[in-house]
């Protein structure tokens, strides 16, 4: 595991700045750069070594992504879907564009690709497919018949419940997320809230009163965990959170210390993604392993397969999960 002084050397700052960083001390006065550049490295230092690839050059790729460069640094799971992507196309001898807004996306005569990084609306679909070049969605599932890379969440929400049960936790709450597409044509539903609540559901454990709902931002986790404690006391509060992505969760563990719960003697919290922040917060986050860096290595390879083979049937890679345990359960 890179530790704080490994960041730090390669981020050219103090180990100070990259801890501060990593737990989203909001009263830190750094530059947007140097907040990406310190979260750039910690994702990066987490890559396994892997054997370089030597190709001639074949063309240029666009990496579309959903979200902006200022949303990166608020939820770095997308930052590190793109990294391991990047690196990848680079391995196979490939240049891109990365594109953060799909308005911006201007077609060049050699482009051979297009990969798409989160999630997109019916329309901003149809309209990266007339580019009529290979195309693969990652971290989203459209109704078009193209190639996609997703997370398994069914399995991994379920197996969250089930730890806790083991656990003896009862009362489980979630912190969810909520996210509009970009061009303002409707919202995002989570799949995560869906199989949580059917599950909680099958288990006869479920309670409306223990969901809530924001941004997949810090502060959100913040407000809503708030929120929770100031809306369930004594027993009828949840002795365990899920929550749908590390960034709620570290904003759930923020408001626990501020109102002096303790965790996990009192309240319990699991996150989701891994991200590399996750292991540096106190406590440490318990959490859901997404391997990211390997979504973006399969979507190039599946543009790959389609550039180089010309590939017709359409496929979809479906990545499994690993539960961390840590220190907050």
């Amino acid at each position: 595991m890179a530790t704080l002084k490994d960041i730090a050397n390669r981020a050219g700052v103090s180990t100070s700045t990259v801890s501060r960083v990593l737990n989203y001390d909001a009263s830190l006065s750094v530059g947007e750069e140097t907040k990406k550049k310190i979260f750039e490295v910690a994702e990066e230092l987490e890559y396994k070594s892997k054997k370089r690839l030597t190709k001639k050059a074949k063309g240029k790729l666009a990496i579309v992504n959903w979200y902006s460069e200022a949303e990166e640094l608020q939820d770095v799971y997308y930052m590190s879907i793109r990294l391991g992507a990047e690196k990848r196309a680079k391995a196979l001898g490939y240049s891109y564009n990365r594109v953060y807004k799909q308005s911006d996306f201007i077609e060049e005569a050699d482009l051979a690709g297009i990969l798409a990084i989160g999630k997109f609306s019916h329309k901003q679909v149809k309209q990266l497919m007339r580019h009529n070049v290979p195309l693969c969605f990652v971290d989203h599932l459209p109704q078009e018949e193209v190639d996609s890379v997703v997370v398994n969440f069914k399995k991994a929400m379920r197996r969250n419940i089930d730890y806790l049960l083991e656990k003896g936790h009862t009362k489980i709450g979630f912190i969810g997320g909520e996210e509009s597409f970009s061009d303002g044509t409707g919202q995002w539903v989570d799949p995560r809230e869906k199989y949580v609540r059917e599950y909680l559901k099958r288990k006869k454990l479920y309670k409306e009163a223990y969901f809530f709902k924001g941004a997949f931002r810090v502060e959100d986790g913040k407000r809503n965990m708030l929120d929770a404690l100031e809306t369930l006391e004594g027993d009828q509060r949840p002795t365990a959170f899920i929550a749908a992505n590390d960034a709620i969760a570290i904003g759930c563990l923020k408001a626990l210390y501020e109102k002096n719960v303790k965790v996990p003697e009192e309240v319990s919290i699991i996150g989701f993604n891994d991200i590399s922040t996750a292991k540096y917060i106190t406590p440490a986050l318990t959490t859901v392993k997404v391997y990211t860096e390997e979504m973006g290595i399969s979507g190039i390879d599946l543009l790959q397969e389609r550039i180089e083979e010309d590939r017709d049937v359409t496929k979809t890679v479906i990545m499994s999960t690993k539960h961390i345990e840590r220190e907050s359960t």
